[in-house]
């Protein structure tokens, strides 16, 4: 097979594959179909275009499908940011977390769940995620651009419900004032603290703790199938989302 920058070394996939724990023989082997899912992801190509040299895009269009659905993707993911943050000397739960939405458009054959963003002037859908202080993806969720932000993050903050045992505050911008500080706290138990810009300061400065979260959206940009949202479902939006920190976090443990 030939070799793109996207495959996965040895070491990786030795690491991923103890995670997956599935030795059944196969003609073509796991580790082919995720080559061929971060090619997809890396260089933003349609799933036909997936290049010949991997297995039959049908192939890898159904393992991706039955991952997604049945939340291998979303396991490995969640593996993978404990075993960072374990090696970081943290533990598996953070206690501070950050929250931040991005607007982005979405291509002319549409999908689900569209709308137009008044404030950022764009078409499409917003990605709502949460992350801890290292700036790995704690929660993901997609909906409509249309969608105030304190709706969205009652969404993307309801997943964080029953999964991180040491989890004290999240920070938020000033998009998140309101109800939601009080919904936070008598729902979940957490302090929702909203950090605002200095008026005093006409330069560009870096906000404290907001700017964790900045920078994974930033992250996002290494990978082409997330210039724009181009899937049709929602659900296949968040799970990309997972599969972009999966190849990340995979580079941080091993090369």
């Amino acid at each position: 097979m030939k070799h793109y920058p996207t495959n996965l070394t040895d070491s990786q996939w030795m690491l991923l594959s103890g995670i997956l724990n599935d030795n059944r023989k196969r003609k073509h082997s796991l580790r082919d179909i995720f080559n061929a899912i971060f090619y997809l992801i890396k260089t933003g190509c349609q799933w036909r275009m997936i290049p010949g040299c991997f297995p039959n895009w049908e192939l890898v269009y159904y393992y991706f499908t039955r991952w997604k659905n049945n939340g291998v993707i979303e396991q490995v993911h969640e593996l993978l940011r404990d075993k960072i943050r374990k090696k970081a000397g943290k533990y598996e739960s953070p206690s501070l977390a950050c929250i931040d939405s991005q607007s982005i458009k979405t291509t002319r054959l549409g999908g689900e769940c569209r709308g137009f963003d008044g404030g950022k002037m764009i078409k499409g859908r917003k990605r709502h995620i949460v992350t801890d202080t290292m700036g790995l993806l704690l929660a993901v969720v997609v909906h409509a651009a249309n969608v105030h932000d304190s709706k969205g993050a009652s969404d993307v903050i309801a997943l964080l419900k029953g999964r991180f045992e040491r989890l004290v505050k999240i920070v938020a911008d000033g998009g998140y004032r309101g109800e939601l500080i009080e919904k936070t706290k008598t729902t979940f138990g957490w302090i929702l603290e909203i950090v605002l810009r200095s008026d005093h300061s006409s330069k560009f400065t870096v906000i404290p703790k907001r700017w964790v979260v900045e920078r994974t959206f930033a992250w996002f940009e290494s990978y082409r199938r997330l210039s724009k949202d181009f899937e049709y479902l929602t659900n296949t939006s968040q799970v990309m989302i997972q599969i972009a920190m999966i190849r990340l976090m995979l580079n941080r443990i091993k090369k």
